[in-house]
């Protein structure tokens, strides 16, 4: 995404956006403090792709570590999603472009991704407004 307003400092990548296909992976942290590899079911593999946000929205508060892709016809992975405790180590634009400030206050409040001084430099009002994208507002004709 090129209109992306990253004050906040998050580090990004950019690989989703030049592939229309692929499997997503997930690490996560389980209630005993163990790691745990999740690959997504086949159908949403799909949702993924049309619903970047869900990505990381997929599971409770602090369990998500790394999230993985690997594009069609591959056979290695790339990392799109990167927690290091509460530092969000790296995150794809096109992830980043489409998470809401709800998503950031409600499941990442105690990361790097939470900044009002970030929400403020893109017009975020609402939970529903993008955080890292300019709010444009409509014009009426």
């Amino acid at each position: 995404m090129t209109n992306l307003v990253n004050i906040a400092g998050i580090n990004t990548v950019n690989y989703l956006k030049d592939f229309q296909k692929g499997k997503f992976r997930f690490i996560t942290k389980c209630r005993a403090g163990w790691m745990t590899i999740a690959d997504s079911r086949e159908w949403d593999n799909e949702y993924h792709m049309e619903h970047p946000e869900s990505i990381i929205t997929r599971f409770k508060k602090g369990a998500l570590q790394t999230a993985e892709f690997q594009p069609e016809g591959t056979d290695f992975w790339i990392t799109i999603f990167a927690r290091k405790g509460n530092k969000i180590a790296l995150i794809d634009e096109t992830i980043l472009g489409h998470v809401t400030v709800g998503t950031i206050n409600s499941i990442y409040s105690n990361t790097n991704l939470y900044n009002m001084a970030q929400y403020t430099a893109v017009g975020a009002k609402t939970w529903a407004d993008r955080a890292y994208v300019p709010y444009q507002v409509p014009v009426e004709a």
